[in-house]
C-alpha cells in the first residue's frame, strides 16, 4: 500500500503526520518505508537527527523529491507493506506523480475556512489524476485541530460534505509533535499512553481500514 500526504498548501502537518503513520504501523511489525518527496527534505532532517541521537531505526526514509517517483514507488512497495510519501508544497509536476504513485491520498487540513479554500487546487489535481487512476482513494484528514472547538467542528461538517470525505480521526495541537520533532523520535516514544500517541493510534488504524 502506497499512502501519499500531499497538499498544496504549506505548514498543514504533512511531515509529522507522515512519520507518525510510518512509525505507528513500523511499531505493529509492518516493514515501512517513508519516502521524502519534498524538496525541503525536513523527513530526511527527522531521520539525521535520530541517527545523532543514536535511537534506534524503526522504518527506513528515503529522498525522492523528482517527479519520476510515480515510477520509483511501486518498486519500493515490492519490499514493504507501507509506503508513506511525504509531499511537496507547490510543486505540481512532483505532486502530480505522487498522485499516480499513490494508492490512497491523505489531504491533511487545519480547522480554518482558508485551509478548505487553499485545498482547492490540490482538489483539482487529484481529478485530474483520477482520470488515470479512477480507483485512486482519498481523505482529508484534520490536524492541528482542539476538537471541542467550534471551528474544528465547523471545519469537519464542511469536510463530510465534500469528496473526497473526512476522517473520523482528529490530530490535535499538541507540543509532544515539536518536542519529539526535536530529538528524532516519536510521540509514543517519549509518552505511550499520551493524547497524541492514542491520537496517532487511531489515525493509523482509521487509514489501515479504508486502503484499497
Amino acid at each position: 500500500m502506497i499512502v501519499a500526504l500531499l497538499n498544496q498548501k504549506g505548514g498543514v502537518g504533512k511531515t509529522t503526520l507522515a512519520l507518525h503513520l510510518a512509525g505507528e504501523w513500523a511499531l505493529h511489525g509492518k516493514r515501512v518505508t517513508l519516502v521524502d518527496a519534498d524538496p525541503q527534505g525536513s523527513a530526511l532532517d527527522w531521520s539525521q537527527q535520530r541517527a545523532r541521537e543514536n535511537v534506534s531505526r524503526l522504518f527506513g526514509v528515503v529522498g525522492l523529491a523528482r517527479d519520476t517517483l510515480h515510477r520509483e514507488a511501486p518498486e519500493i512497495a515490492r519490499t514493504a507493506d507501507h509506503v508513506v510519501i511525504d509531499g511537496p508544497p507547490r510543486v505540481a509536476g512532483l505532486m502530480r506523480s505522487a498522485l499516480l504513485a499513490a494508492d490512497l491520498v491523505l489531504i491533511p487540513v487545519q480547522p480554518s475556512p482558508l485551509d478548505g479554500w487553499a485545498s482547492a487546487e490540490m482538489l483539482a489535481l487529484l481529478r485530474e489524476a483520477r482520470i488515470y487512476r479512477p480507483e485512486l482513494a482519498a481523505r482529508f484528514v484534520l490536524n492541528r485541530c482542539g476538537a471541542r472547538t467550534v471551528i474544528a467542528r465547523e471545519t469537519a461538517e464542511t469536510l463530510a460534505e465534500h469528496d473526497p470525505p473526512v476522517l473520523a480521526s482528529t490530530v490535535g495541537q499538541r507540543v509532544a509533535f515539536a518536542d519529539a520533532a526535536q530529538s528524532g523520535r516519536l510521540v509514543f516514544e517519549l509518552a505511550e499512553q499520551s493524547a497524541a500517541a492514542r491520537e496517532i493510534a487511531a489515525l493509523a488504524a482509521e487509514v489501515a481500514r479504508i486502503a484499497p
